[in-house]
């Protein structure tokens, strides 16, 4: 077993991640997505599918990219 180092769950079925040379330990996708998906300078909501890039800058979606003046980022989709 491996203890998650979110949420500190000392779970069987816990997995790793690997990511710019380091690994993590997570029980769930909630706390990989909290302690690995980026988040929305905008909105703030953490960004889990493709989302925006601009000058280190991360969007969820052009619409917020928009309203903090990147109109040159349009959605994937």
């Amino acid at each position: 077993m491996a203890v998650c180092e979110v949420c500190g769950n000392d779970y069987e079925m816990s997995f790793e991640v690997h990511a710019k040379g380091a690994v993590h330990t997570f029980d769930s996708l909630e706390c990989a997505a909290q302690k690995m998906a980026p988040i929305c300078n905008n909105c703030q909501c953490r960004i889990l599918g493709h989302g925006l890039q601009a000058d280190g800058q991360f969007f969820c979606c052009a619409h917020c990219a928009r309203r903090q003046g990147r109109a040159e980022l349009v959605d994937h989709i």
